[in-house]
């Protein structure tokens, strides 16, 4: 969190720029530069995103087909679908993850007092 927070004014007196002490500015432009940090989405959204699933149908769907495979009896087509459902699911762990290491990073981070 930022002990002491300086903002430069305008002759106006509105707030033009802010004076961060270099620990402060470095764990800033330590997450400005991660291309893990998922920016654009409010904490709300990011917390919407870590906690989401697969749909009830296509967890259904990916139950079936895993049963059918484990039975040897997957057509060419449902191999196909299994294997897109399980990209699915492993791109949706993939966001998951990002979604709770951007989390992580806002929270360590702390916030600037306006």
């Amino acid at each position: 969190m930022v002990q002491d927070v300086r903002y430069v004014t305008d002759e106006l007196g509105e707030r033009v720029a802010v004076l961060l002490d270099l620990a402060t500015y470095q764990r800033l432009m330590a997450t400005h530069n991660d291309p893990e940090l998922l920016t654009g989405l409010n904490h709300e959204e990011l917390v919407v995103l870590a906690e989401s699933a697969l749909s009830i149908d296509a967890q259904s769907q990916l139950h079936n087909l895993l049963s059918q495979n484990a039975e040897g009896e997957l057509v060419a087509e449902d191999l196909a679908t299994l294997n897109q459902l399980l990209a699915r699911v492993d791109d949706l762990n993939l966001l998951k993850a990002r979604a709770r290491y951007t989390l992580q990073q806002l929270n360590s981070a702390g916030s600037i007092a306006s």
